[in-house]
């Protein structure tokens, strides 16, 4: 008598596990190939892009076949071990990819433009030129996703704090930096409340937390200077060309500080966050040259270069007592009188009594913290 093996009940039986897959499509498999091809100055070799592009041999040789014979790239495959480069022939214009080609990065990214266009406020001056790019970038998003009609709600782009811009400022400034020419206007600094003419060489614009600035070497003042571009009033293209900074001695001058500061880095700020604020804290960059090291109490320390404290300290105070400046004493003592300063606004209202209950009055309708409105909770 033969002997069966009881019935496998297949409902019963765990799932075998799946291998992630991390194979790129093949259309980001193309453009990443082609972008090191044109990149390499000596031959790659294919264990190197199996590595990189996460495909199987087969795959990546289909890929070599697809560029060179569809595509037309001037690619040599060989040697061994086996590697692959681009052989561009004298006075051959270098390859490029027929059409457009875009990686999900930079479909993101240009997902991103699309919103700027598509809303009225954040992209201030740029909307106007933007505007009648919407159509080309949604068709173009259509074709990428293979969808009909972009579904706009999926992303959304927010404005933190951007202030009012004149149009026509922003267009002649823009005008003097890309055209190469100095430009004259009057600057009325927020500092001092003061205006003055300033004559200057653009060197680039800069939008900054949703802000538009201008770094420009000021002749009046022999150095360089950050200015606002929503406080420049009547400005002037005039008839001489810009004094042309090296980029990295731009860099070197503008950057060294924090924030939108110019200027060579004065001091070094040492901060400590307490650890639910270093939950957020530690993945944060602050600063190009920022150090940072977790505690052992939990706690993060941060370590940057600063040359002015006003953007620094208040981007410290708005962790409230979750942070504390360590060094340098003299921010420390800054932030220290500007808490006492704060608090001493509010004894005055309390020791009155009047303004207090009149805000609770006019200001508890709507109000989110207030004891007849439910809070308002905004994840982080």
């Amino acid at each position: 008598m033969t002997k069966t093996d009881p019935p496998v009940d297949v409902a019963a039986m765990p799932d075998k596990p799946r291998r992630a897959r991390t194979e790129n499509s093949r259309q980001e498999r193309i453009l990443t190939l082609h972008r090191k091809l044109k990149a390499a100055r000596r031959p790659i070799p294919v264990a190197t892009l199996l590595a990189e592009l996460g495909c199987s041999k087969a795959t990546l040789y289909r890929d070599f076949a697809f560029l060179r014979d569809a595509l037309g790239a001037p690619l040599l495959l060989g040697g061994e071990p086996s590697a692959v480069r681009y052989v561009e022939r004298d006075g051959e214009t270098a390859f490029e990819l027929p059409g457009l080609w875009l990686s999900s990065g930079e479909l993101h990214a240009l997902i991103a433009l699309y919103e700027m266009a598509s809303r009225r406020t954040g992209a201030g001056p740029l909307n106007e030129a933007l505007t009648p790019l919407k159509g080309r970038i949604a068709r173009l998003l259509e074709a990428e996703t293979g969808r009909s009609g972009w579904p706009e709600g999926r992303i959304r782009v927010v404005a933190s704090t951007p202030r009012r811009l004149d149009e026509g400022v922003f267009r002649a400034v823009a005008s003097a930096t890309l055209e190469g020419w100095r430009l004259a206007f009057d600057y009325d600094a927020r500092s001092t409340g003061r205006s003055n003419e300033r004559i200057v060489s653009p060197q680039r614009l800069v939008h900054y937390r949703d802000n538009w600035y201008l770094d420009a070497f000021d002749h009046g003042r022999d150095g360089v200077r950050s200015f606002a571009v929503d406080r420049i009033d009547r400005p002037r293209i005039l008839d001489q060309p810009v004094e042309q900074m090296a980029a990295g001695e731009l860099d070197q001058q503008v950057q060294a500080g924090y924030g939108i500061f110019s200027g060579p880095a004065r001091a070094t700020a040492v901060i400590r966050f307490s650890a639910k604020a270093s939950r957020w804290v530690a993945d944060e960059r602050w600063h190009a040259h920022q150090e940072g090291r977790w505690l052992a109490d939990g706690r993060y320390e941060l370590r940057l270069p600063y040359s002015n404290s006003r953007e620094l300290l208040g981007d410290i105070l708005r962790h409230g007592a979750d942070a504390e400046i360590v060094a340098p004493l003299s921010l420390r003592e800054q932030a220290r009188s500007m808490l006492e300063l704060a608090i001493a606004n509010y004894d005055a209202a309390l020791a009155t009594g009047a303004d207090v209950e009149a805000g609770m009055e006019d200001g508890n309708r709507g109000d989110p913290d207030s004891a007849t409105a439910p809070p308002l909770v905004r994840p982080r």
